[in-house]
């Protein structure tokens, strides 16, 4: 199931891109019955009531780059916002072409549009998630980020990439909570009271986020260094999710199908075989598990998963129709859900 279909919701103002026209038009949107409190009908509240699946939703990234731009995004947040939108098209362009992600971050509440300088984060999740790390630093002008080592960010080489951009130091985990409306009214909605509340709890690691994709899982985050993509979360799971991360670890209480979307360097297959493991073993660290896969087989594919202790297993992954008809996204078509179902072919 994709994040969003294809046809324009009547209900929301025409995109204008300029940044002055993204005004708060969500708190009266259809799809909401006011600030934190989305209608029945909203997509994400569509999706909690059947209990989609989130396995394997994670949007695909090797790395992010992320820039911090205050002020109003529209829904093509790098091109739409007061970000200049030739060097926004370039930095998505160049992310995307290398397998990553180049996405707009803001601190929740109140933020100067035009500020210098401004914050930039560079990640690399990694296949496996023992080579994962994060960068953090100031930039005096956005367009510092066109001299980052992009072949060297592909293949995860720290040294390279932080010689390519002087100001960036390690930094500790950073939680992204997605709250933009432009691209789903549900993001902004159920994910700005959530951000606003995780910031209060740890102001220098979080971030509002333009785009996490799934918006039927609203409120939705990404942890880095690691790409761990979370599903309905809440208040109380992000202060788990911010004192878990500091040891490498993620919430006991949000592994399974309803909040582990999985980790963005892996392919979606491998994304569910890994969570449905971590899940079985209640495994938080995330440094106990790799993958290698995916196989195809009959209906799906075979994922091997390995522990560092040595224990191996093969999961079995297909890709199957729940049942229920939804849109992806508040006022796009809707179409059958899809969802990944794991099984267990072999364990040690």
């Amino acid at each position: 199931m994709s994040d969003e279909g294809s046809t324009t919701n009547p209900a929301k103002p025409a995109e204008s891109t300029s940044p002055d026209a993204a005004k708060p038009w969500f708190d009266e949107h259809p799809s909401t019955a006011g600030h934190g409190r989305p209608a029945d009908t909203a997509c994400s509240v569509l999706s909690d009531a059947d209990g989609t699946s989130a396995y394997g939703t994670a949007a695909p990234a090797r790395f992010f780059v992320l820039l911090e731009q205050g002020g109003p995004w529209g829904r093509q947040a790098a091109r739409q916002s007061r970000l200049d939108p030739g060097l926004g098209a370039e930095l998505e362009s160049r992310c995307t072409r290398a397998g990553g992600r180049f996405m707009l971050i803001r601190r929740p509440g109140g933020h100067a549009a035009d500020h210098l300088p401004r914050h930039a984060l560079v990640a690399f999740a990694g296949h496996d998630s023992r080579d994962a790390w994060l960068l953090e630093g100031l930039v005096a002008d956005p367009s510092e980020l066109l001299a980052l080592d992009w072949a060297a960010l592909a293949l995860g080489r720290r040294d390279r990439v932080a010689t390519s951009l002087p100001a960036a130091e390690p930094a500790e985990p950073a939680l992204l909570v997605c709250t933009n409306g432009r691209r789903d009214v549900c993001c902004a909605v159920r994910g700005r009271p959530v951000a606003a509340a995780a910031h209060r709890e740890a102001p220098a690691r979080v971030w509002e986020v333009s785009h996490t994709g799934g918006h039927r899982f609203a409120p939705t985050a990404v942890l880095l260094p690691w790409g761990q993509n979370y599903a309905r979360i809440d208040e109380e799971s992000t202060r788990w999710v911010l004192e878990a991360s500091l040891t490498g670890n993620t919430p006991a209480a949000l592994l399974g199908p309803l909040h582990d979307r999985g980790r963005s360097s892996l392919p979606p297959t491998a994304q569910c075989a890994e969570a449905f493991v971590r899940a079985d073993l209640a495994e938080t660290r995330f440094d106990a598990l790799s993958t290698s896969g995916p196989l195809p087989r009959d209906h799906g594919s075979d994922v091997e998963v390995t522990h560092t202790d040595g224990r191996q297993w093969v999961i079995h992954v297909e890709r199957v129709a729940s049942g229920p008809v939804r849109p992806g996204s508040c006022g796009a078509a809707a179409f059958p859900v899809i969802e990944h179902q794991a099984r267990m072919v072999t364990r040690p």
